[in-house]
């Protein structure tokens, strides 16, 4: 079995990762280390309500662990690591942007880099907008010129669990706003996932809890017969990445690890529509398929997932 330990484990990514790592058939509770120094000694289900019947208590700190997830804030990861030096052998998995750019980390999309996934022991998990739009433009690289145009939408539950005059109920609720439009702090990872620059990206807060919706426009010299052939081939192999055939909607995957995409093409302007849920495969359940797959398991272990269809 593997022993995991949550860093920051009372906030929504460390909540995501204590529901799916439970019920994980190589952790279970019993292997579970939820650290943090807010609620140490307390029972999680003071910072995670509906984990009452779990039988995981917070701690202040961890002795040993096989893998480690960093879900603290940005800027704190490499802190943490900084001041609780790790075994080379023991695997982490920072859910922060603290490391997606260190060329000393292996960025974890699975979908580009499984292979080495499977070999790193330090892994910098993606962001969730980032995921999104990867998967949308990952087939085309090599292909795209021009401007590529993301518009994407997010659920409050992207914020972080720190309340905010924009996470605020009265504020968001009935409510859409633009924010950091053309320089959000995911584009850098993005422009080095897909090797493409000109990325115009205008992200939008949704008055939902969680699921990100992007709308991508991209112009190809030469338009492609087949362009969803071409989708699904290059996602043959990946469980939970899927080419739809219409537009997809956010409800379809929230709940779950997967992304469906859909498109409608028009000449040389392609629009590509991904959808995933933000907590799940834009952070902990990718992080739960790297860990998968940085330990050799099956990728889809512990994320047999389902969407609330309703």
């Amino acid at each position: 079995m593997i022993r995991a330990a949550i860093i920051g484990a009372a906030g929504y990514t460390g909540g995501e990762l204590l529901r799916l790592l439970r019920y994980h058939p190589h952790v279970g509770e019993q292997h579970i280390v939820a650290v943090s120094t807010s609620h140490a000694g307390k029972h999680v289900s003071h910072a995670h309500p509906d984990l009452v019947d779990s039988s995981v208590v917070f701690v202040s700190e961890f002795a040993a662990a096989d893998v480690v997830f960093l879900c603290v804030g940005h800027g704190k990861a490499a802190a943490w690591l900084a001041e609780h030096p790790l075994p080379v052998s023991t695997r982490v998995i920072d859910l922060s942007m603290d490391h997606r750019l260190d060329p000393a980390w292996m960025y974890g999309l699975p979908e580009a880099n499984r292979s080495d996934i499977a070999s790193a022991t330090r892994v910098a998990n993606p962001g969730c907008f980032a995921t999104t739009i990867e998967l949308a433009l990952l087939p085309l690289r090599g292909m795209l010129e021009g401007n590529v145009y993301v518009t994407a939408l997010t659920g409050s539950t992207g914020a972080g669990q720190a309340p905010s005059d924009t996470t605020h109920y009265s504020w968001r609720a009935n409510n859409v706003s633009v924010y950091k439009a053309f320089d959000h702090q995911h584009l850098p990872e993005i422009a080095a996932t897909v090797g493409y620059q000109n990325i115009v990206f205008v992200p939008m807060r949704g008055s939902w809890t969680r699921g990100i919706l992007a709308s991508t426009v991209v112009t190809l010299a030469n338009p492609i017969d087949g362009l969803r052939a071409r989708f699904n081939e290059v996602y043959a192999d990946h469980p939970f990445t899927h080419v739809v055939e219409d537009l997809p909607d956010v409800k379809r995957v929230v709940g779950t690890n997967n992304c469906c995409i859909g498109m409608q093409q028009q000449g040389d302007q392609v629009l590509i529509v991904s959808v995933i849920d933000n907590l799940l495969k834009g952070a902990s359940g990718q992080a739960v398929q790297n860990m998968n797959i940085m330990f050799g398991l099956d990728e889809t272990s512990g994320l047999h997932l389902h969407p609330v269809a309703y």
